[in-house]
């Protein structure tokens, strides 16, 4: 069994590295820009956030190396898509994205860090962690069913990335099956879930994959910008576990 679970934890870890990289076509849509045009932070200062959360809870948690390495990963990836939003933001927004920042990936993140490992025994310090990592996994899963319902209005896939939806379901199965080996439901129940909104979410491309929106040729600018922005959102609301 410890086998197995080791081959599942290595396979999602490359898994959820294709989901880490994937807002590397937007960012360098960014650099070559020199503007975050209407992109948003906040799903990347969440990533961030929820990849550091994880990285805490593989180091308290026995055999949670594999859990360190993949989030380990997504936090220098987080930092780096972080440091070129401020970098090419307006000056408005770059203010925002710093207090913003500020407030969730260091005082928020060093809040928990500090009250869990000075005030509670291990066991309920992971615990506390696990409960904190579903929530933000959670989110992270759920943030492509805005684009599901743009699917089916529209009656087109055209805005739905495929193989975002495809690595998704997978992570979430191969992570799933992992917990039930390792028996950590913190891992499990969003993972489980996951996999079932990434089923979803293939069920829905499969069914308006020919589909072609009230029959226009030319899709309007302005839907084209927002769903680039749910696109990202869900790309980016991309924790890897």
């Amino acid at each position: 069994m410890a086998i197995v679970s080791f081959i599942l934890g290595v396979i999602g870890n490359v898994l959820s590295l294709f989901v880490f990289i994937s807002p590397m076509k937007t960012f360098w849509r960014i650099i070559k820009k020199k503007s975050t045009e209407d992109f948003k932070s906040l799903p990347y200062v969440c990533t961030l956030l929820s990849s550091s959360l994880w990285v805490y809870y593989g180091l308290m948690k026995p055999n949670g190396l594999l859990i360190c390495t993949v989030n380990g990963a997504g936090v220098l990836l987080e930092a780096i898509y972080v440091s070129l939003f401020i970098l090419y933001a307006p000056k408005r927004t770059r203010i925002r994205t710093i207090v913003l920042v500020l407030l969730v990936d260091i005082a928020f993140f060093t809040a928990v860090f500090l009250v869990t490992f000075l005030a509670l025994n291990i066991k309920t310090r992971i615990n506390v962690i696990g409960i904190l990592c579903i929530c933000l996994t959670l989110c992270m899963y759920g943030s492509p069913l805005t684009a599901m319902r743009t699917v089916i209005i529209k009656k087109s896939v055209e805005f739905m990335p495929f193989f975002l939806s495809f690595f998704l379901f997978l992570n979430g199965g191969v992570w799933g099956a992992w917990a039930f080996f390792e028996k950590d439901v913190f891992v499990g129940i969003p993972n489980g879930i996951g996999c079932g909104l990434g089923a979803a979410q293939l069920v829905v491309y499969m069914i308006y994959r020919n589909g072609n929106p009230y029959g226009q040729e030319n899709k309007n600018l302005s839907d084209v910008k927002h769903v680039e922005d749910i696109e990202m959102g869900s790309r980016d609301g991309h924790n890897a576990l």
